[in-house]
């Protein structure tokens, strides 16, 4: 059964370093890897969040001691509070290494596509998660990953937050998607997939024609596609404020007003604002910084 899946997986050469939660996806990943003839080391991140949480190390410990792989065991500290699954996303990605391989699946890629669209994201959004070789079983279907540990005997440990109805993606998981495959009466998950590669195919186009202007010239951006001096407007902001997340498309547009004589200057949240002098734009940084 594992040869299969490996000719649909995309691992890269040498040593490598794999998340391992414990869920079926981690743990197929750890026993593709290994199978594959890489030099493996499971990673394990405690959170600290649920009580006995330590057991689900000892469990991947013992998986990857049975796939010849080496094992960490690394902890992080993340409060209660809002955003819960974003800061322990964070707090989980700071102690993993550069290129750590995950364990995202087509249907993490279906999920991420609708989440994207719920917020309204744009192209680069709607592309969902970028395939590279640190993703290696992007391709498989979740169902793959839990049939798998169930052939192998694989001990998997199934966390209870992934199905928290306060999470949005758990909703999207057990509750949308479900409901709009049956309205299409046909799994969506590959149609889905194959939306996000047109979508990143075609940010890549206009990202390529947004490098060609300069965001500061009005006029440049007055000759140019909308869609091209959107995207020069959007990366401009984003690395000069180096935020987490691009700018949303009415902040844009307000600066595209800008830009088109139509007012003077305008917030572009943050205490961030971008303003205009004769037909040359600029960004002008919050007192406090």
């Amino acid at each position: 059964m594992i040869q299969p899946l490996l000719e649909r997986c995309s691992f890269p050469d040498g040593p490598v370093n794999c998340a391992v939660s414990g869920g079926a996806d981690s743990m197929a990943l750890l026993a593709l890897a290994s199978s594959a003839g890489l030099e493996v080391t499971a990673i394990h991140v405690d959170h600290g969040i649920r009580p006995g949480s330590s057991e689900e190390a000892d469990i991947v410990a013992a998986t990857a001691e049975r796939f010849g792989a080496q094992f960490e065991s690394r902890s992080v500290t993340v409060d209660a509070g809002p955003n819960l699954e974003e800061r322990a996303r964070q707090a989980r990605y700071s102690v993993l290494p550069e290129k750590v391989l995950t364990g995202h699946t087509a249907d993490d890629q279906a999920e991420t596509i609708l989440l994207a669209l719920l917020r309204g994201s744009a192209w680069q959004g709607m592309g969902g998660i970028e395939p590279t070789t640190s993703r290696p079983i992007l391709q498989l279907r979740r169902s793959e990953t839990e049939d798998l540990c169930s052939s192998l005997g694989i001990t998997t440990f199934s966390d209870p937050s992934n199905r928290d109805p306060q999470f949005r993606r758990n909703r999207i998981r057990h509750e949308l998607l479900p409901l709009l495959c049956d309205i299409a009466d046909r799994d969506l998950v590959p149609v889905l997939v194959r939306q996000s590669e047109l979508f990143r195919d075609g940010s890549k186009f206009i990202s390529e024609g947004a490098k060609q202007i300069d965001p500061t010239d009005t006029k440049a951006l007055e000759n140019a596609p909308r869609i091209i001096s959107r995207e020069a407007i959007r990366n401009w902001i984003w690395e000069t404020r180096g935020d987490d997340h691009p700018p949303d498309l009415a902040t844009i547009n307000r600066v595209l007003d800008v830009a088109f004589l139509e007012s003077l200057a305008t917030d572009i949240g943050k205490g961030w604002r971008v303003a205009r002098t004769d037909r040359v734009l600029r960004i002008e940084k919050p007192d406090s910084i």
